[in-house]
């Protein structure tokens, strides 16, 4: 019988094989392993006890031995069978540990918990703006953002047929464009005409006042424009009154009154009470007139001077003030108590 015929217990190799029978110790001579799995016999190790019989000094098969392959569990040779060898000591403890399996198969995954396969799904962000409101609130906001929409574009309408030259539109509907517009949002483009006002213009007024004691009384000239002037140097941020609500009453005036200073159709009659009011408001305001008595009439003028040219240009300009004054006004009861009618 051979070697390798003997059917032994021996442990299978990774590939399922079957290695050759070991020798019993006594007949090579080694007591057997201590508790750290290694011989203690004469040479100290168990790589010489690793030998088989049936191999010569130079790993040669000795005579009259024959060597088949391994076998597999189900009798198909192995693969690698020619050549191997059973692990031993603590290669064999740690294969013996991992156990046998079909060679060339890995080893299955464990298994995933049931609740780490389930994927949880993400939690909707929390809205804002807008779309955190309750139904009714969005149809509320829908509708007001759409008004003003709408008023923001027949604004924008208004004053472009306000400056478009005379057209269809404007001929049938110049009136609604005029109340529209005049006096607030009435445009001056001057600034871009080829030659740019080079004049310096200052609106004054005077008042005549009944005081406490019935007498009338006539106040001095109050620079209105000076004042407003004052508040806007060295103001980073001037007010839209100080800088224009005087100057374009005035230029609205202006183009609207003819060389005797009479109001030419609706809008001079509207720009005449549009200047009043701010002229009889702002000496209540600014100079106490009310504390000595009540408006009963303001009159209301211009001081221009033309702005002198730099010192290198040849061009020469007079420098004396040219005055427009424009015939008294009478204020009504609700002006002079500083309301207005």
């Amino acid at each position: 019988m051979d070697a390798y015929d003997e059917d032994s217990h021996d442990r299978r190799g990774p590939d399922g094989s079957k290695g050759a029978r070991l020798p019993d110790d006594g007949a090579l001579g080694h007591e057997p392993p201590g508790a750290d799995g290694q011989a203690s016999g004469p040479s100290g190790t168990g790589a010489a006890a690793d030998e088989s019989p049936a191999q010569g000094a130079e790993g040669k098969p000795a005579e009259g031995m024959e060597t088949k392959p391994a076998e597999g569990r189900e009798g198909e040779p192995a693969d690698d069978a020619v050549g191997d060898e059973p692990a031993v000591g603590k290669d064999a403890d740690e294969s013996s540990a991992v156990g046998p399996h079909p060679a060339g198969r890995p080893l299955a995954a464990p298994d995933l918990d049931a609740d780490a396969e389930q994927a949880v799904a993400p939690t909707a962000p929390p809205r804002t703006g807008v779309a955190a409101l309750s139904p009714r609130y969005q149809f509320a906001a829908a509708v007001a953002l759409a008004a003003v929409a709408v008023t923001a574009c027949v604004h924008l309408g208004m004053v472009f047929l306000s400056l478009a030259p005379a057209n269809t539109v404007t001929k049938q509907h110049g009136k609604a464009i005029e109340d529209w517009v005049y006096p607030e949002f009435e445009q001056n483009w001057k600034l871009f005409a080829p030659n740019p006002l080079q004049q310096n213009i200052a609106v004054q007024v005077r008042a005549e006042v009944r005081t406490k004691d019935g007498d009338l009384r006539t106040t001095g000239w109050r620079d209105l424009s000076a004042r407003d002037g004052a508040a806007i140097d060295g103001n980073l941020l001037p007010s839209h009154t100080q800088q224009n609500e005087l100057r374009r009453a005035w230029d609205f005036l202006v183009a609207t009154h003819g060389t005797d200073n009479r109001p030419v159709g609706l809008r001079g009659a509207l720009s005449e009470t549009y200047m009043r009011r701010i002229v009889t408001m702002r000496l209540n305001k600014e100079d106490a007139i009310g504390r000595e008595g009540v408006v009963q009439r303001v009159q209301v003028r211009s001081r221009t001077t033309n702005v002198q040219p730099p010192v290198w240009s040849r061009e020469r300009f007079s420098s004396k003030p040219v005055y427009r004054v424009l015939p008294w006004w009478t204020v009504t009861a609700d002006e002079a108590a500083g309301g207005v009618a």
